[in-house]
Protein backbone atom coordinates (compact mmCIF):
# COMPACT_ATOMS: atom_id res chain seq x y z
CA UNK A 1 0.00 0.00 0.00
CA UNK A 2 0.90 3.64 -0.62
CA UNK A 3 1.04 5.88 1.90
CA UNK A 4 -0.45 9.39 2.11
CA UNK A 5 0.93 12.36 1.43
CA UNK A 6 0.29 15.28 3.96
CA UNK A 7 -2.62 17.76 2.84
CA UNK A 8 -1.78 20.37 0.42
CA UNK A 9 -2.82 23.50 1.52
CA UNK A 10 -7.06 24.32 0.34
CA UNK A 11 -7.41 27.47 -2.36
CA UNK A 12 -10.69 28.89 -1.22
CA UNK A 13 -13.41 28.42 -3.85
CA UNK A 14 -14.28 31.09 -5.98
CA UNK A 15 -18.03 31.97 -5.18
CA UNK A 16 -18.51 32.83 -9.76
CA UNK A 17 -21.01 30.64 -11.60
CA UNK A 18 -19.16 27.94 -13.70
CA UNK A 19 -17.87 29.85 -16.81
CA UNK A 20 -15.51 28.53 -19.80
CA UNK A 21 -12.38 30.11 -20.64
CA UNK A 22 -11.69 30.84 -24.45
CA UNK A 23 -9.37 28.21 -26.04
CA UNK A 24 -5.65 29.42 -25.41
CA UNK A 25 -3.34 28.79 -28.17
CA UNK A 26 -1.85 25.43 -27.17
CA UNK A 27 -5.47 24.76 -28.63
CA UNK A 28 -6.27 23.66 -24.63
CA UNK A 29 -10.22 25.13 -23.19
CA UNK A 30 -9.90 25.67 -19.75
CA UNK A 31 -13.40 25.03 -17.26
CA UNK A 32 -13.32 26.18 -13.64
CA UNK A 33 -16.91 24.76 -12.58
CA UNK A 34 -17.92 25.25 -8.31
CA UNK A 35 -19.79 22.34 -7.58
CA UNK A 36 -23.57 23.31 -6.41
CA UNK A 37 -25.16 19.83 -7.46
CA UNK A 38 -24.09 17.10 -9.60
CA UNK A 39 -20.56 17.75 -11.10
CA UNK A 40 -22.06 16.34 -14.49
CA UNK A 41 -24.03 19.82 -14.42
CA UNK A 42 -21.18 21.79 -13.69
CA UNK A 43 -19.84 20.44 -16.40
CA UNK A 44 -22.44 20.70 -19.12
CA UNK A 45 -23.19 24.35 -18.19
CA UNK A 46 -19.52 25.16 -18.38
CA UNK A 47 -18.55 23.22 -21.34
CA UNK A 48 -21.28 22.99 -23.57
CA UNK A 49 -24.38 19.84 -23.79
CA UNK A 50 -22.42 18.78 -27.11
CA UNK A 51 -19.10 18.42 -24.97
CA UNK A 52 -19.63 18.52 -21.07
CA UNK A 53 -21.47 14.86 -20.50
CA UNK A 54 -18.31 12.80 -22.44
CA UNK A 55 -16.15 15.77 -19.88
CA UNK A 56 -18.07 14.59 -17.08
CA UNK A 57 -17.22 10.75 -17.73
CA UNK A 58 -13.27 11.18 -18.03
CA UNK A 59 -13.15 13.52 -15.20
CA UNK A 60 -14.83 10.65 -12.63
CA UNK A 61 -12.23 7.99 -14.34
CA UNK A 62 -9.45 10.07 -12.77
CA UNK A 63 -11.30 11.63 -9.83
CA UNK A 64 -12.03 7.97 -8.14
CA UNK A 65 -8.35 7.71 -7.74
CA UNK A 66 -9.05 10.57 -5.00
CA UNK A 67 -12.07 9.88 -3.78
CA UNK A 68 -15.53 8.18 -3.68
CA UNK A 69 -17.63 9.89 -6.41
CA UNK A 70 -20.37 11.50 -5.82
CA UNK A 71 -20.32 10.89 -2.27
CA UNK A 72 -17.05 13.07 -1.34
CA UNK A 73 -17.48 15.76 -3.66
CA UNK A 74 -19.28 18.30 -1.96
CA UNK A 75 -21.10 22.07 -2.83
CA UNK A 76 -18.30 24.38 -2.85
CA UNK A 77 -15.70 22.24 -4.53
CA UNK A 78 -13.79 24.06 -7.57
CA UNK A 79 -12.86 21.56 -10.40
CA UNK A 80 -10.98 22.90 -12.81
CA UNK A 81 -10.21 20.58 -15.81
CA UNK A 82 -7.89 21.51 -19.27
CA UNK A 83 -9.07 19.77 -21.76
CA UNK A 84 -8.95 19.24 -25.89
CA UNK A 85 -11.90 18.59 -27.69
CA UNK A 86 -12.18 16.24 -30.49
CA UNK A 87 -15.25 15.99 -32.99
CA UNK A 88 -17.51 12.88 -33.11
CA UNK A 89 -14.80 11.35 -29.68
CA UNK A 90 -14.69 11.95 -26.18
CA UNK A 91 -12.28 14.63 -25.17
CA UNK A 92 -8.76 14.75 -23.66
CA UNK A 93 -8.14 15.88 -20.44
CA UNK A 94 -4.98 17.03 -20.03
CA UNK A 95 -5.32 18.11 -16.76
CA UNK A 96 -7.53 18.30 -13.71
CA UNK A 97 -7.34 19.96 -10.10
CA UNK A 98 -9.91 19.67 -7.62
CA UNK A 99 -9.81 21.85 -4.34
CA UNK A 100 -12.41 19.50 -1.61
CA UNK A 101 -13.62 20.67 0.69
CA UNK A 102 -14.53 17.65 2.73
CA UNK A 103 -11.53 15.66 2.35
CA UNK A 104 -9.23 19.53 2.58
CA UNK A 105 -6.74 18.57 -0.20
CA UNK A 106 -6.01 19.66 -2.97
CA UNK A 107 -5.86 17.30 -5.93
CA UNK A 108 -3.64 17.84 -9.10
CA UNK A 109 -3.05 15.35 -12.06
CA UNK A 110 -1.55 15.95 -15.39
CA UNK A 111 -0.94 13.54 -18.64
CA UNK A 112 2.18 12.95 -20.15
CA UNK A 113 3.82 10.70 -22.67
CA UNK A 114 7.66 9.96 -21.48
CA UNK A 115 9.82 9.48 -24.68
CA UNK A 116 10.02 5.49 -25.11
CA UNK A 117 6.12 5.43 -23.37
CA UNK A 118 3.80 3.72 -25.47
CA UNK A 119 0.91 5.98 -24.35
CA UNK A 120 0.28 8.88 -22.54
CA UNK A 121 -0.74 8.43 -19.04
CA UNK A 122 -1.86 10.54 -15.67
CA UNK A 123 0.83 11.72 -13.68
CA UNK A 124 0.79 13.32 -10.10
CA UNK A 125 3.25 16.30 -9.49
CA UNK A 126 6.15 14.11 -8.37
CA UNK A 127 6.07 11.47 -10.97
CA UNK A 128 3.92 9.09 -9.50
CA UNK A 129 1.28 7.74 -11.93
CA UNK A 130 -2.33 8.59 -10.80
CA UNK A 131 -3.45 5.01 -11.52
CA UNK A 132 -2.39 2.18 -9.27
CA UNK A 133 -1.15 -0.52 -10.90
CA UNK A 134 -2.23 -4.80 -10.37
CA UNK A 135 0.78 -6.97 -9.75
CA UNK A 136 0.09 -9.55 -11.54
CA UNK A 137 -1.53 -7.28 -14.05
CA UNK A 138 -3.76 -9.04 -17.59
CA UNK A 139 -2.20 -6.58 -18.85
CA UNK A 140 1.64 -4.89 -18.98
CA UNK A 141 1.01 -2.06 -21.05
CA UNK A 142 -2.34 -0.39 -21.37
CA UNK A 143 -3.75 3.11 -21.37
CA UNK A 144 -5.85 4.02 -19.28
CA UNK A 145 -8.51 2.15 -16.59
CA UNK A 146 -11.34 3.08 -17.73
CA UNK A 147 -14.29 1.00 -15.35
CA UNK A 148 -13.79 -0.24 -11.93
CA UNK A 149 -15.43 -1.90 -10.08
CA UNK A 150 -15.85 1.27 -7.09
CA UNK A 151 -16.82 3.87 -9.54
CA UNK A 152 -20.64 3.29 -9.08
CA UNK A 153 -21.82 3.01 -12.30
CA UNK A 154 -22.31 -1.31 -11.77
CA UNK A 155 -19.57 -2.85 -13.69
CA UNK A 156 -18.58 -6.18 -12.73
CA UNK A 157 -15.09 -5.48 -13.53
CA UNK A 158 -12.16 -3.45 -14.56
CA UNK A 159 -11.91 -2.44 -18.14
CA UNK A 160 -8.47 -1.12 -19.75
CA UNK A 161 -8.25 0.67 -22.99
CA UNK A 162 -5.40 -1.08 -24.95
CA UNK A 163 -4.71 -1.56 -28.70
CA UNK A 164 -6.14 -4.94 -30.01
CA UNK A 165 -3.56 -7.09 -29.54
CA UNK A 166 -2.05 -6.23 -26.66
CA UNK A 167 -0.52 -9.66 -24.87
CA UNK A 168 -3.18 -10.41 -22.27
CA UNK A 169 -1.79 -12.62 -19.01
CA UNK A 170 -2.90 -15.01 -16.51
CA UNK A 171 -3.42 -13.89 -13.07
CA UNK A 172 -2.45 -16.79 -11.18
CA UNK A 173 -1.80 -20.52 -11.91
CA UNK A 174 -4.92 -22.68 -12.83
CA UNK A 175 -7.40 -24.16 -15.45
CA UNK A 176 -9.50 -22.99 -18.41
CA UNK A 177 -12.67 -23.42 -17.00
CA UNK A 178 -14.62 -21.85 -20.18
CA UNK A 179 -14.49 -20.94 -23.84
CA UNK A 180 -16.58 -18.24 -25.64
CA UNK A 181 -19.38 -18.65 -23.72
CA UNK A 182 -22.51 -15.41 -24.29
CA UNK A 183 -20.52 -14.68 -26.99
CA UNK A 184 -22.66 -12.01 -28.49
CA UNK A 185 -21.71 -9.93 -25.42
CA UNK A 186 -18.59 -11.71 -24.05
CA UNK A 187 -16.91 -11.73 -27.51
CA UNK A 188 -14.05 -13.63 -27.20
CA UNK A 189 -13.95 -14.83 -24.06
CA UNK A 190 -11.86 -16.84 -21.60
CA UNK A 191 -12.33 -17.98 -17.92
CA UNK A 192 -9.35 -19.41 -15.68
CA UNK A 193 -10.26 -20.80 -12.34
CA UNK A 194 -7.43 -20.59 -10.02
CA UNK A 195 -5.79 -23.91 -8.95
CA UNK A 196 -5.39 -23.34 -5.11
CA UNK A 197 -7.86 -21.99 -3.17
CA UNK A 198 -9.21 -19.44 -2.73
CA UNK A 199 -9.86 -20.67 -6.26
CA UNK A 200 -10.99 -17.93 -7.59
CA UNK A 201 -12.50 -17.50 -11.54
CA UNK A 202 -11.03 -14.66 -13.64
CA UNK A 203 -12.50 -13.72 -16.57
CA UNK A 204 -11.51 -12.07 -19.81
CA UNK A 205 -13.75 -10.86 -22.16
CA UNK A 206 -13.66 -8.90 -25.36
CA UNK A 207 -10.23 -10.86 -27.02
CA UNK A 208 -9.25 -11.60 -30.51
CA UNK A 209 -9.82 -14.50 -32.06
CA UNK A 210 -8.97 -17.45 -29.86
CA UNK A 211 -7.09 -20.27 -31.87
CA UNK A 212 -8.18 -24.29 -31.56
CA UNK A 213 -5.24 -25.12 -29.16
CA UNK A 214 -6.23 -22.69 -26.39
CA UNK A 215 -9.48 -25.36 -24.77
CA UNK A 216 -11.24 -26.10 -21.45
CA UNK A 217 -9.33 -27.97 -19.44
CA UNK A 218 -5.76 -26.48 -20.09
CA UNK A 219 -3.42 -25.49 -17.43
CA UNK A 220 -1.83 -21.99 -17.36
CA UNK A 221 0.58 -20.66 -15.29
CA UNK A 222 0.73 -16.69 -14.09
CA UNK A 223 2.44 -14.33 -16.20
CA UNK A 224 1.55 -16.76 -19.44
CA UNK A 225 0.36 -14.83 -22.25
CA UNK A 226 -2.98 -17.02 -22.71
CA UNK A 227 -4.55 -14.46 -25.11
CA UNK A 228 -4.50 -10.94 -27.20
CA UNK A 229 -7.19 -8.15 -26.08
CA UNK A 230 -9.53 -7.21 -28.99
CA UNK A 231 -12.55 -5.56 -29.46
CA UNK A 232 -14.89 -8.42 -30.18
CA UNK A 233 -18.42 -8.73 -28.79
CA UNK A 234 -20.37 -5.71 -26.83
CA UNK A 235 -17.45 -3.76 -27.26
CA UNK A 236 -17.63 0.07 -28.51
CA UNK A 237 -13.79 0.59 -28.58
CA UNK A 238 -10.84 -1.77 -28.15
CA UNK A 239 -10.36 -2.78 -24.64
CA UNK A 240 -9.83 -6.10 -21.66
CA UNK A 241 -12.54 -6.59 -19.70
CA UNK A 242 -11.37 -8.35 -16.46
CA UNK A 243 -13.30 -9.93 -13.75
CA UNK A 244 -12.36 -11.80 -10.96
CA UNK A 245 -15.18 -13.90 -9.19
CA UNK A 246 -14.98 -16.37 -6.00
CA UNK A 247 -15.70 -19.48 -5.70
CA UNK A 248 -19.19 -18.51 -4.72
CA UNK A 249 -19.78 -16.56 -7.63
CA UNK A 250 -19.78 -13.47 -6.01
CA UNK A 251 -17.73 -10.09 -7.76
CA UNK A 252 -14.87 -9.33 -6.16
CA UNK A 253 -13.02 -6.40 -6.94
CA UNK A 254 -9.32 -6.85 -8.19
CA UNK A 255 -7.41 -3.77 -6.41
CA UNK A 256 -8.68 -5.29 -3.18
CA UNK A 257 -7.44 -9.09 -4.07
CA UNK A 258 -4.05 -8.60 -5.84
CA UNK A 259 -1.31 -6.77 -4.50
CA UNK A 260 -0.78 -3.06 -6.21
CA UNK A 261 2.30 -0.76 -7.44
CA UNK A 262 2.35 2.44 -8.50
CA UNK A 263 4.94 3.09 -11.45
CA UNK A 264 6.79 6.60 -11.76
CA UNK A 265 8.36 8.44 -14.60
CA UNK A 266 11.59 7.29 -15.68
CA UNK A 267 14.63 10.01 -14.49
CA UNK A 268 15.08 11.24 -18.24
CA UNK A 269 11.73 12.44 -18.56
CA UNK A 270 11.64 14.30 -15.76
CA UNK A 271 12.63 17.70 -17.07
CA UNK A 272 10.46 17.74 -19.49
CA UNK A 273 7.32 16.84 -17.62
CA UNK A 274 8.46 19.37 -14.77
CA UNK A 275 8.51 21.87 -17.87
CA UNK A 276 4.56 20.40 -19.07
CA UNK A 277 3.31 20.79 -15.49
CA UNK A 278 4.51 24.48 -15.28
CA UNK A 279 3.06 25.65 -18.49
CA UNK A 280 0.57 23.45 -17.47
CA UNK A 281 -0.08 25.51 -14.14
CA UNK A 282 0.04 28.98 -16.12
CA UNK A 283 -3.05 28.03 -18.47
CA UNK A 284 -4.92 27.35 -15.31
CA UNK A 285 -3.92 30.65 -13.62
CA UNK A 286 -1.57 29.03 -10.88
CA UNK A 287 1.55 29.93 -10.02
CA UNK A 288 4.26 27.78 -11.78
CA UNK A 289 4.87 26.01 -8.57
CA UNK A 290 1.05 25.57 -7.81
CA UNK A 291 -0.22 23.86 -5.00
CA UNK A 292 1.33 20.14 -3.36
CA UNK A 293 -0.48 17.18 -5.44
CA UNK A 294 -2.05 14.68 -2.93
CA UNK A 295 -1.17 10.71 -3.51
CA UNK A 296 -3.93 8.68 -3.89
CA UNK A 297 -4.00 5.85 -1.29
CA UNK A 298 -4.10 2.40 -2.88
CA UNK A 299 -7.71 0.37 -2.58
Amino acid sequence: MVPQAAPAPLAPPAPEAPTPVAAPASGHRHVSVQVDGALETALVQAAGRETGPALAQVVKRLLVWWMRVPSDLQRGDRVEVLYQERPGEEPVVDALRVVSGKLQRTFETFRFRGATAPFPRYYLADGQELEVRLDPSPLDSYEQVTSLIRDGRGHKGVDFKTPVGSPVKATFDGTISRKNWFFRGNGNSLEITETESPHRRALFLHLSELPRSVARGNAVHRGEVIAHSGNSGHSFAPHLHYQLEGEDGRVLDPFQEHPTRRAALAPSDRAAFDAVVADTRRELGQPAEGAASSTPASH
